[in-house]
């Protein structure tokens, strides 16, 4: 084997492998592969590309299917032809289909990361400018702060859609405490949920208003008002991404259910 590819593209594509896809297999990409003639159908495999080898393996433990792995001895190609494998070209499919298989490393937990950070710095940054090592953080980083927290739940919102839609499709299999979750929530929920954050910002922004209005609508110093209108704003945000997010998984809950509603 190449060097790249016996020291690099396998060991870490593997373990990245085992890692989104809990598995006790070594080797994701082995072309020998040995499998039940009645059961590989079900498996319904797609991959056009050498991914196909990860895409057996994952199939496989997603649907709870009992994997060997037997060492084998690779030998030299004698064959003239050139290699078919390009390394980096067939080294990001097989990285691509690991990530689309997995909504939750993909979107959900680093939409969970970016949410918490954010979330622990707007909070620290909301009483006042912070300062750690001699470094003063104020509204600019607050600022930092919303991205981060609007980023992160279109991430996890994102996560969902992922997520309902390969079981509605059968690109993933079901899990039954997902589809209870989703049964119990209702578009209605969601809708309120959103509403309830539309209302707390529109609040704050009144707040900021009347603020404003104490100094008879004069020049304030931005990094008090920001302390409000940045809260004010993320929420706002949020609030109308939960609507609109309730509304659209409804929509995918629709092929399943046959009645629209019923999804959030």
């Amino acid at each position: 084997m190449p060097f790249l590819h016996r020291y690099l593209g396998n060991p870490v594509l593997s373990y990245i492998g085992r890692l989104l896809f809990p598995s006790a297999i070594g080797d994701f990409h082995c072309g020998l592969r040995g499998f039940r003639r009645d059961i590989l159908p079900t498996l319904d495999l797609q991959s056009p590309g050498m991914e196909l080898a990860s895409e057996m393996v994952v199939k496989a433990t997603l649907n709870d299917l009992r994997i060997s792995e037997v060492p084998t001895t690779l030998s030299p190609d004698l064959r003239s032809r050139p290699p078919h494998l390009r390394t980096w070209r067939d080294g990001w499919r097989h990285l691509r289909f690991l990530l689309l298989f997995s909504p939750r490393w993909l979107f959900l937990y680093p939409g969970l990361a970016l949410m918490i950070v954010g979330l622990i710095a707007m909070i620290a940054l909301l009483p006042g400018e912070l300062r750690l090592f001699g470094v003063g953080f104020d509204v600019h980083t607050l600022v930092y702060a919303s991205a981060m927290i609007v980023v992160g739940y279109q991430a996890i919102l994102f996560a969902a859609f992922a997520r309902i839609y390969a079981m509605a499709t059968g690109f993933l299999p079901g899990r039954p405490w997902l589809e209870d979750l989703n049964d119990r929530l209702s578009l209605e929920a969601g809708a309120l949920v959103g509403l309830g954050l539309i209302v707390a910002g529109l609040a704050m922004s009144v707040v900021a208003l009347f603020v404003w209005g104490d100094t008879g609508f004069a020049e304030l110093d931005y990094r008090d008002t920001l302390r409000l209108v940045i809260p004010a704003g993320t929420m706002l945000i949020l609030g109308v991404q939960t609507v609109l997010a309730s509304f659209f998984i409804s929509i995918l809950g629709i092929e399943r259910s046959g009645a629209p509603g019923r999804r959030a």
